[in-house]
């Protein structure tokens, strides 16, 4: 694919490096080379959106969530359109840890030259921990997100999120049987988000993703009843963009390991304002539904972004709004 855009914001369509590297960020000890994350349950395995522009242009993604076993997800319809935004059930449909390790990881490393993180869900404490383990054996896996926010599925996910203790619980179990970083990713569906990411913190968690999507139904006016088969589902998409914001500014006071920060982000000075809030890298999700090229967008508009809001590099103002 060709690639052109300005020699001074020169791409390499071979390593996706930035020549100037004023969009470089560290997350939990390993380099990127911009801040931009594909999230979880937007970007499958990654090899699909390959076919579409060289992904090795992202900082990185977190690939699809991953269970100890191949989860189905649940019954149809389970998307459906919201104003500035989707609600979803899929419900972690899922090949299950092990598929994932002999076959979408080597298909993967075929078209992703980096580091990847891998974002696990669980129905317990032990599951967790298992999904991790045989993870963190993975040369290509950069990170784990350990996911403890999804409202669709019943019996686990969001419940683990809710709960300091539980919380706690699972970052305990996981970074017990992993060396390499952990980041908690955590719901919106809760009064106080800043005390699960402090209980996270406190049991070694080395990052916070967050926010999961936010607990939302939709009528469908003929037939009277939910439009998702679930009932419920998460809403993601530009809608939610404010309580982000406001979710990792808030952690961001609470804890000192990073944060990542992600809801709603659909633009270059989305992220600017995510890493102003607090956040050291930012994901882009529902959006890649709709524009599958959006991250590459974002990243090539980030340095005019940049000189226009008079910033040299984006790790200086990581946290500026605190200031």
């Amino acid at each position: 694919m060709q690639i052109n855009i300005s020699k001074e914001n020169e791409i390499s369509a071979k390593t996706g490096t930035i020549a100037e590297n004023r969009l470089g960020v560290e997350l939990c000890g390993i380099a990127l080379d911009n801040p931009v994350i594909a999230a979880s349950g937007t970007f499958g395995y990654g090899y699909e959106f390959a076919e579409i522009f060289d992904i090795n242009e992202l900082g990185t993604f977190s690939f699809k969530g991953t269970t100890a076993e191949p989860r189905f997800g649940n019954l149809t319809p389970r998307i459906a359109e919201t104003p500035s935004g989707m609600l979803n059930s899929v419900g972690l449909q899922n090949p299950g840890v092990d598929r994932v390790i002999s076959e979408e990881l080597p298909k993967l490393k075929k078209v992703f030259s980096k580091p990847v993180m891998a974002n696990v869900s669980g129905f317990s404490t032990e599951e967790y921990a298992h999904v991790c383990e045989l993870l963190d054996k993975e040369e290509q896996v950069g990170w784990l997100e350990v996911n403890i926010s999804c409202p669709n599925v019943h019996g686990g996910g969001m419940g683990f999120g809710t709960d300091p203790k539980m919380a706690a619980e699972v970052t305990k179990a996981v970074k017990a049987v992993t060396r390499k970083p952990v980041i908690m990713k955590l719901t919106p569906n809760v009064t106080d988000i800043a005390s699960i990411a402090k209980a996270c913190e406190a049991e070694g968690a080395d990052g916070i993703s967050l926010i999961n999507t936010l607990l939302a139904m939709r009528i469908d006016l003929r037939n009277r009843r939910p439009l998702l088969k679930n009932g419920t589902g998460g809403m993601s998409g530009p809608a939610v963009f404010p309580v982000a914001v406001r979710c990792v500014y808030q952690v961001r006071e609470a804890v000192s390991i990073p944060v990542v920060g992600l809801g709603g982000v659909a633009s270059a000075e989305d992220v600017i304002e995510m890493m102003m809030a607090g956040a050291t890298a930012v994901q882009v999700g529902a959006m890649n539904l709709t524009e599958p090229g959006i991250c590459r967008r974002i990243i090539r508009e980030l340095p005019e972004a940049m000189d226009r809001l008079k910033i040299t590099n984006l790790k200086d103002i990581i946290g500026a709004a605190h200031q």
